[in-house]
């Protein structure tokens, strides 16, 4: 069993606050305001509006971190601007050995390491989404069948000891399964390339509907090309692409890329897994989209198309055009993909001729 604080009691920080509580571990959440009072009056009420369940856990509640806490981890769960903020307070707090910092996150661990020294920081992401409706968390998160990966890893890319215990512990919560990387910073890199200078501001430039979003090509063809230029930075400074399954935006043509897109937008989960979190955290978003354009620009690689999204986090930006579609869709993709088929068919004719003459 660990003793474990939560920092930030937001959606992701209950999530965890209540499947570490019914993992057996000692959990406390710190929080502040209606939230605090929410808390102490309720506990932590969680809905998973995928199985329709709901669970209830009675977390010891926080206000404060005192220099003289102890705890076995601090889990940082909360918007990357807001994280920066804390570090003064963390710092204070010497005994505690153990700061995960579980957040989207480009501009590296450089503010935590600085601030806490790499001995005690680790980074992750928190994988699950959600939203709050008063003391209740509506979430998407994983289940006893199909568990949510958490991935986590040290700064430096070992596997210390602590890391394996802390990846126990996030296997003994119902529904999580720990995921130890030794390339987390890159995976965060890619992760924040994939949605905030891209699809973020494209979903804002629809006025944060996804059905607009879904109508309006231009905006998904801007996000799609805005990715691959995220990716072609990430690559210029020699980050592979990292997970391995984001590749398939190399390859796939655009048209194809276009339809899976929209697609992926029809489900009502997207309301919590992107819009939710769009709406309420639009600082966080063009912060994290300033952090990667930091990177582009240490790079010769144009970004044209994030160029043209990035007004979008301003409100005042009028939107795109409802339904617009004047960008022409790229088939090169297309077109070579059905030239590479058609050869392969005569090929196989070829073969088919000659086992037939022998």
């Amino acid at each position: 069993m660990m003793k474990i604080l939560i920092y930030g009691a937001g959606p992701l920080g209950s999530v965890f606050a209540a499947k570490l509580h019914q993992g057996g571990h000692e959990v406390s959440i710190l929080a502040r305001g209606q939230r605090l009072a929410d808390l102490r009056e309720h506990g932590v009420v969680l809905h998973d509006t995928t199985t329709g369940t709901w669970v209830t856990a009675r977390v010891n509640v926080v206000e404060t971190l005192a220099p003289d806490d102890v705890y076995d981890l601090i889990l940082v769960i909360m918007r990357k601007n807001n994280a920066l903020d804390i570090l003064p307070i963390l710092a204070a707090n010497t005994k505690t050995p153990n700061v995960a910092f579980f957040m989207n996150n480009a501009a590296g661990p450089g503010a935590w390491v600085e601030a806490l020294g790499k001995e005690r920081v680790l980074i992750g992401f928190p994988s699950s989404a959600g939203y709050r409706d008063g003391h209740v968390v509506h979430c998407l998160t994983g289940n006893e069948q199909l568990p949510m990966s958490v991935p986590f890893g040290e700064v430096d890319g070992s596997i210390k000891e602590r890391t394996l215990v802390i990846a126990q512990a996030i296997d003994a919560a119902p529904g999580l399964t720990a995921e130890i990387r030794t390339d987390m910073d890159t995976w965060h890199k890619y992760h924040v390339a994939l949605l905030m200078p891209s699809l973020a501001p494209a979903l804002y430039a629809c006025g944060t509907d996804r059905f607009r979003l879904i109508r309006t090509r231009d905006a998904i063809v801007l996000a799609i090309r805005a990715v691959h230029e995220g990716f072609r930075v990430l690559r210029a400074k020699g980050l592979p692409v990292t997970p391995r399954n984001l590749r398939i935006f190399a390859w796939l043509p655009e048209p194809l890329m276009v339809y899976i897109f929209r697609k992926r937008f029809t489900d009502a989960r997207m309301d919590i897994a992107m819009v939710g979190h769009a709406n309420a955290a639009r600082d966080e978003m063009q912060h994290l989209a300033g952090e990667f354009m930091e990177i582009a620009r240490s790079t010769d690689i144009p970004t044209p198309n994030i160029d043209k999204l990035y007004p979008y986090f301003d409100p005042e930006t009028p939107l795109l055009p409802d339904g617009s579609q004047d960008i022409s869709l790229d088939w090169r993709g297309v077109w070579a993909g059905v030239g590479i088929c058609a050869a392969l068919f005569i090929l196989l004719g070829y073969i088919l001729k000659y086992m037939r003459k022998s």
